[in-house]
């Protein structure tokens, strides 16, 4: 299709030429085609994405919705706004854009479904409290084409769901309307496809692929001295972060977590003689605070922006000189992802500098930068929806209008997550929505639907589609529980994920601490002070996954001593010695090194599988050695490798990892712990069981939480079988234990374990095992000094000669 002459016009005047991929969208939607466009950051792929609705907008004017535009992010919808506004303005096209969001108005939300925008700007959670209006038949009557951005955000996780589901209802409104997903980096474009398609039929949709850019100017900054042996920050660089930031007009400097881009922020500001202008970013923070950062960014007035990955897909500032990454990046895909902040123009290579906070995290960050230039993205784990989603998906439709089972389920199927779904499910799904299930039905307060009188379902009373615009939503914020002694003295919060994998007797470092637990009653965790050694680390939230191709990558380098060369001198003397002292396992193999070391025995994994899978792999091994009499002292986890510590020496390490501990271990301490208890409480708000809010007032996290304790107990005693507590488990066994990994690992350990038994600790035990000093004191009194201190006694053991 050629681009109309007043387009053409506009992209000469401002110097550009029309990409491929964007004439390749025009002549997609010509054709009516759903189309999925992977392109550069910085190759125009917004753009391409609404330029056939500002054509057809521009050739036939309308007072209609025409284009809806979904985005992860608010901030990003209001981002694209300003950006749309430019070529609307400039060619003076008859074309409204508008966005909405939970931040926008009441009066501007009713104004909008009576007199929609031409193109509309929206997030996957107001999309769905759209679709439970009456009045969204006639809003989305006419809508042509919706556009998903940054479709990788979506995809795979709950999110996805109630989009997916959303679209469904879309497409049953509005039959011929077309879907177009944009995404930058994704590994498979064959699943996304699928996702995205109407009866998820990937034949459907049309690939686009982006004209190829500049490759990227990556590198790694390295200390003046050795690679550090542990740690996950790079604070170590500080004062050379700040020299780059002295060197760049802008600089966005990313952490993996809120907690390391606080630190990270503090150090640099304690290294900023020339007071340069620095701030900071992440979802924590207050909105306004967060708006002040990009406004302050937008213009220019920043020269160095801490960010997390609440800006990881990136708001479109085009003066970005570099990007850094501390620590390791996770995976390639991420690291395109942020590497796409800098310079945001496809013929210009966006420059990066890698901070790796340790010596596998500098393996690591080897890895990602190869995998970025072979090309190679991470694959997105799929997995079937989840019933809360589906639960409040329904609940929306209700409100919007009485249905009928069947022809609702074939609508539901039509979802690519929900394909699964059978009319057995489906029933069950509908009984609870219906009155809460057998164990719930005779409470008034969960009836929720009534028959309509024709067949059909309706709402049991209309106070509850208010009720559940007030609650809707699939974002559950993770409470805190204050840690408390007997006597009521607070020593301060734990995460409640934390929490949630401790039963009574468990013991854990905190506030330089060791601590036992007594109880967990509501959102207090009560211990004493303990003698025993803490077993648990404390920690706050989930890490970022390292990806398995990275970890694949790594596991290569450790085999292939022919690409030690391309490291540094530390690092490559490091390998040596451990081939020297132990082996270094092969791809597929699981090594086990087992040594005591200080009046203990040790026994060291290096299974690769992420701190996540290597966190519960930890704490049922431990289980499982009690059992044994092995007496153990503790744990600790990497990315890389798990260290566990006995009493007693483990010479028969084979059993311990054994698949049955996922059906014995695994069971008894998800049940044992408050896991599956945290896990319902976020199911049963998604499913809509319990209300945060009421009209004025939202509840308290203890409110809700004391509430969600007493349907579990109820619901465990007398309906195991309910559909929540099934949605629960799958919570509990994939998204907080990370237990694909886990069981992938165990089913091929049995075959590839290597068994090393040594006389003392091995080189590549050594960064595990500083972490030990690192989990055993409060984290506000670790002295790098001090720890530097135990790598340099431990690299004494592992490394001297004989």
């Amino acid at each position: 299709m050629l681009l109309p002459a007043p387009f053409a016009d506009w992209f000469a005047a401002r110097g550009w030429r029309v990409r491929r991929h964007q004439v390749d969208m025009l002549d997609a939607a010509g054709r009516g085609e759903h189309a999925l466009l992977v392109a550069a950051t910085g190759a125009g792929k917004t753009l391409a994405g609404f330029l056939p609705s500002l054509v057809d907008l521009a050739a036939h004017p309308s007072d209609r919705l025409h284009t809806l535009y979904i985005s992860p992010l608010k901030a990003l919808a209001a981002d694209v706004e300003r950006n749309l506004g430019a070529p609307i303005t400039e060619m003076d096209l008859p074309i409204r854009v508008e966005s909405r969001s939970g931040d926008t108005s009441s009066d501007k939300k009713a104004r909008q479904r009576a007199k929609p925008p031409n193109i509309l700007l929206t997030t996957p959670e107001s999309l769905s409290l759209l679709l439970s209006y009456p009045d969204s038949f006639t809003m989305f009557a006419d809508l042509k084409t919706v556009v998903i951005d940054e479709i990788h955000a979506f995809a795979p996780g709950k999110r996805g769901d109630i989009l997916s589901l959303a679209l469904a209802r879309l497409q049953a409104i509005a039959p011929g309307l077309r879907r177009v997903g944009l995404s930058a980096t994704i590994a498979d474009p064959a699943q996304y496809a699928a996702w995205l398609a109407p009866d998820a039929d990937a034949k459907a949709v049309t690939l686009v692929e982006g004209e190829a850019g500049a490759d990227p100017d990556i590198a790694i900054l390295l200390p003046e001295g050795a690679v550090p042996w542990a740690g996950h920050s790079g604070r170590y660089a500080v004062h050379q972060v700040m020299a780059e930031v002295a060197r760049n007009r802008t600089t966005i400097i990313f952490c993996n977590t809120r907690g390391l881009a606080e630190l990270i922020f503090q150090e640099l500001w304690k290294v900023n003689t020339a007071g340069l202008p620095i701030a900071i970013h992440h979802g924590s923070l207050d909105r306004e605070a967060r708006q002040r950062a990009e406004a302050a960014m937008a213009e220019g007035r920043l020269r160095a922006l801490v960010a997390t990955s609440s800006l990881d897909l990136g708001l479109d500032w085009g003066d970005v000189d570099c990007v850094i990454q501390m620590g390791a990046p996770k995976g390639s895909s991420r690291l395109l992802q942020r590497i796409g902040r800098a310079n945001h123009r496809l013929d210009e290579p966006s420059r990066a500098l890698i901070v790796p906070g340790n010596r596998f995290e500098y393996l690591e960050a080897r890895a990602a930068l190869d995998a970025v230039a072979a090309g190679e993205r991470d694959a997105d784990h799929f997995r079937p929806g989840a019933l809360d989603v589906l639960a409040q998906h329904v609940m929306a439709l209700a409100c919007a209008a009485p249905f009928r089972e069947p022809e609702l389920l074939a609508e539901i199927r039509s979802a690519a997550p929900y394909r699964w779904i059978d009319a057995a499910t489906f029933s069950r799904l509908l009984g609870f929505v219906r009155d809460g299930g057998y164990a719930l039905k005779s409470y008034d307060r969960f009836r929720r639907l009534a028959p309509d009188g024709q067949g059909g379902w309706r709402i049991a009373h209309p106070r509850l589609a208010a009720q559940h615009r007030l609650n809707a939503g699939i974002i559950v914020d993770a409470p805190t529980l204050d840690v408390r002694f007997k006597n009521g003295r607070r020593l301060g919060t734990v995460e409640e994920y934390f929490a949630s994998t401790l039963a009574p007797g468990d013991t854990f470092a905190f506030a330089g601490l060791s601590l036992e637990v007594e109880a967990i009653r509501d959102t207090d965790l009560y211990v004493r002070a303990t003698s025993r050694p803490a077993r648990i680390p404390s920690y706050v939230g989930a890490r970022m996954a390292l990806s398995t191709r990275l970890a694949d990558r790594v596991r290569a380098f450790l085999a292939d001593p022919d690409a030690w060369h391309r490291f540094p001198e530390d690092v490559r003397f490091w390998l040596e010695m451990q081939a020297h002292r132990s082996v270094l396992p092969r791809p597929g193999e699981l090594l086990v090194e087992t040594f005591p070391h200080e009046e203990a025995h040790y026994l060291v994994a290096y299974p690769f599988e992420g701190w996540n899978a290597h966190q519960s792999l930890g704490m049922l091994i431990t289980k499982r050695m009690e059992r044994a009499g092995l007496q153990p002292l503790g744990f600790v986890a990497s990315d890389y490798a798990l260290a566990i510590w006995s009493l007693r020496p483990v010479t028969d390490p084979a059993t311990l990892f054994d698949a049955a501990i996922l059906e014995d271990e695994f069971i008894q301490w998800v049940e044992g712990s408050h896991l599956l208890k945290r896990a319902f409480r976020e199911v049963a708000v998604i499913g809509g069981l319990i209300e945060r809010q009421h009209p004025g007032k939202r509840k308290t996290g203890k409110q809700v939480t004391f509430s969600t304790d007493l349907i579990f107990d109820v619901l465990r005693k007398y309906e195991p079988d309910h559909l929540l507590l099934e949605a629960a488990w799958a919570d509990a066994r994939t998204r907080l234990t990370d237990v694909a990994r886990l069981g992938n690992l165990l089913d091929r350990a049995a075959g590839t374990m290597v068994h090393m038994p040594l006389d003392r600790i091995s080189p590549l035990a050594i960064p595990v095992l500083v972490l030990i000093g690192r989990e055993n004191v409060a984290a506000a009194d670790i002295d790098d000094a001090l720890l530097g201190e135990l790598a340099d006694t431990l690299a004494a053991a592992a490394m001297a000669p004989g």
